[in-house]
């Protein structure tokens, strides 16, 4: 196999083999079919670089197909945001069709099958029908509708066309088996009745096909070859292979439907159902609010189309379901971003500095490189006077050793500018540092070529002289859920980790030259991030979002919260081995402090499972995160739990009983959860282990005189 062939993905694979076995290269198509029930999503950027990457290659068309067979969850606000996202991401499809296109021949085939007594009106309720479907281990029952006459059939059909039934009175199901292993095959829904107008038909139609008798027969009469689909459809493939059974045409091309593994992305949801929750409920602002993983958010937030592309080239074409880290994400966008995005200077939490010694009145106009990745980028001028910004973190009036900034009597470079020296401070009555007074090295210009301007120091700041700055809005956007799975909790609402910092809103000041900036412009604001220009920006107001970071601060701070955990784990060890209650007390307030900085719930969760064990420093610790993390006492399983506090009161230390019991006493748990564990305190208490201690016999009692 040539190298060229070990590098195509399966999908390319089984291309390559069609046409090497005799498929027209000029019979390929292919086609994205949204449903135009939402935004799009960064999973469907996966499937929508997927199908238009084919197209491309094998220079086949691809159509845009909307799926608009449910009126009532369907708006035109969808449809035109769709066809915006695919043009913003650089691809053109070759028709723009619709299910809807379909609707009278797919009403004809659905009247063909009924006259083959292949289909059947059913005038069960929902709950009888789910009842009589079985189970994947049970076979279904026939609906005592299933041998309705031809004529009865046709006839009832025709009155849920024309309107006479009540949505949920009558369905019409394909007639197939209903032992079926696969449970989808069990005589499914191929129409139902729904009085709602639709964005194209308006109220044309009173009964619309299902998803999966509409995807097929739309396929066939597109003549798509390849019909790609995630892996959720890999049981509905058995189904699209039956509905085109009954109407292939042998001299037309057959669709065939393969199915690779969605875009998983951790700290993110991907289900149009809990996206829309966050804008209905005014979690967020919009669809397009630069938190969504919406391609429109993502491009308000200030991502390129092309660092998309490359996400999803990356992260590749498969079969097997994985999760991908948002970082890889971000690190294609800054990767494209060095590239591209001019720097400048920007001040976001500003302190006032004046030059003392700096003429009064003078301004000089000082040159900056755009971007030193881009030779091509050249220079602007910044104008430089005696007062200007610098960050306030980037002072200190009295700095440790290894603190490279502004501090008293230490020296740094201006960005482009002169070396300063700090002097001294004005303070406000609250004793807040007002104005920072410094002195400059008048030959020290950076580019001058003295000596002076050669002299290294130990750090540069970025500034923006005060005279000359633009006041600007700043939106300074986080990751949108603290966990890396929110929706992946059992019992737990997905809403309950909203990170709380995931926007501020803040004044900041830029140099003028971003003064003639517009929406979508996008710049490195140097040292801190890359920023673009919200649409909300006026004339007289700029608005600027935060993109992304300069580093990745989470994965940073992953690494830090899973370090964390390793250590306070082998603290735990020394627990045991100190002599007095003095170091024991400071070894779990140690453990305690770093346990409650840690807000992965992930990771505290895991931790928790994973040191339920007999092994006695784990089940201390594990008692210990019950204790001191942020977490409810509701959120861990019941089922650990009980495992946790049997095997603790079990235990051969007393240090380890002893906390099961003090959790068991001060923590909030259900009555009935305590007290079952009564009789195995009453154990402890009558026939006290060779190691129990005088406190843990006073702990005991305390939980029994509880109770």
């Amino acid at each position: 196999m040539s190298t060229e062939e070990k590098s195509l993905h399966f999908i390319e694979q089984i291309i390559e083999e069609n046409l090497t076995n005799g498929f027209p290269q000029n019979k390929l198509r292919f086609r994205f079919p949204p449903e135009p029930n939402g935004y799009l999503h960064i999973g469907h950027a996966k499937s929508i670089c997927l199908n238009f990457g084919l197209g491309l290659k094998y220079n086949a068309p691809v159509n845009l197909r909307f799926d608009d067979t449910n009126p009532a969850k369907e708006e035109q606000e969808y449809v035109d945001a769709i066809k915006e996202d695919l043009q913003w991401l650089g691809f053109q499809w070759d028709k723009e069709l619709y299910a809807s296109d379909y609707f009278q021949q797919l009403y004809d085939w659905a009247i063909l099958l009924i006259n083959k007594g292949k289909a059947y009106v059913d005038s069960q309720s929902s709950e009888a029908m789910a009842e009589q479907k079985g189970t994947p281990s049970q076979a279904g029952v026939d609906s005592p509708y299933r041998n309705r006459s031809v004529e009865e059939n046709l006839a009832l059909f025709e009155r849920m066309k024309n309107g006479d039934f009540e949505e949920g009175t009558h369905i019409l199901r394909a007639k197939i088996d209903m032992t079926s292993s696969n449970m989808l095959m069990r005589d499914p829904i191929m129409y139902r009745v729904l009085h709602k107008e639709h964005h194209r038909t308006g109220n044309d139609w009173c009964i619309y096909p299902m998803y999966d008798y509409t995807h097929g027969e739309s396929d066939y009469l597109e003549q798509i070859s390849h019909s790609i689909c995630t892996l959720e459809f890999v049981m509905h493939r058995e189904l699209y292979d039956w509905f085109l059974d009954q109407i292939y045409d042998e001299n037309l091309v057959r669709p065939h439907q393969y199915e690779f593994a969605r875009l998983n992305l951790n700290y993110t949801v991907m289900s149009k159902r809990k996206l829309l929750q966050l804008v209905q409920e005014n979690i967020v602002n919009s669809w397009d609010d630069p938190r969504m993983p919406t391609i429109s958010g993502l491009r308000r937030r200030g991502y390129t189309a092309a660092s998309i592309k490359k996400f999803c080239e990356n992260i590749g074409v498969a079969k097997r379901e994985n999760i991908i880290d948002y970082s890889l994400l971000e690190f294609c966008l800054r990767d494209d971003l060095n590239k591209t995005a001019p720097r400048v200077m920007a001040v976001l939490d500003p302190v006032k500095v004046v030059i003392t010694n700096y003429p009064e009145g003078k301004e000089e106009l000082l040159d900056a490189e755009n971007n030193q990745e881009d030779e091509s980028a050249g220079f602007r001028k910044v104008p430089f006077s005696k007062e200007f910004y610098i960050e306030r973190e980037d002072f200190l009036e009295v700095a440790p050793a290894k603190f490279f900034r502004l501090s008293i009597g230490k020296e740094v470079r201006l960005k482009n500018s002169y070396i300063i020296k700090g002097e001294s401070v004005v303070k406000d009555a609250e004793g807040n540092i007002t104005e920072i007074h410094v002195t400059y090295d008048e030959d020290s210009r950076s580019g001058s070529g003295t000596e002076a301007s050669k002299r290294r120091v130990a750090g540069t700041l970025h500034w923006v002289s005060i005279q000359h700055a633009v006041e600007v809005e700043v939106r300074l956007y986080d990751r949108l859920f603290i966990d890396e799975a929110p929706d992946s909790h059992k019992e737990k609402n997905f809403l309950d980790f909203i990170n709380p910092n995931s926007l501020s809103i803040i004044k900041g000041f830029v140099e003028p030259s971003l003064g003639t900036a517009v929406s979508g412009d996008k710049f490195q604001f140097q040292r801190l991030g890359y920023f673009n220009v919200d649409k909300d920006s006026t004339a007289s107001k700029l608005v600027f979002n935060k993109t992304v970071g300069l580093k990745d601060a989470w994965e940073e701070k992953g690494k830090k919260d899973s370090n964390s955990i390793n250590n306070a784990l082998k603290e735990i060890n020394k627990y045991f081995k100190v002599a007095t209650r003095e170091e024991r007390i400071a070894i779990r307030k140690e453990i305690g402090d770093t346990l409650a900085g840690i807000s992965n719930y992930s990771l505290l969760q895991n931790s928790f499972k994973k040191n339920i064990n007999n092994n006695k420093s784990s089940l201390l610790f594990a008692n210990l995160i019950l204790k001191y993390a942020p977490l409810k006492s509701s959120d861990y399983d019941k089922d650990d739990l009980t495992k946790l506090y049997t095997m603790s009161l079990r235990s051969e230390s007393t240090f380890v009983r002893s906390r099961a019991v003090l959790n068991l006493y001060h923590l909030e748990f259900e009555s009935d959860f305590v007290n079952s564990f009564r009789d195995e305190i009453l154990k402890l208490e009558a026939n006290p282990p060779k190691s129990s201690t005088e406190r843990e016999k006073e702990f005991i009692e305390q939980f029994l005189n509880k109770l």
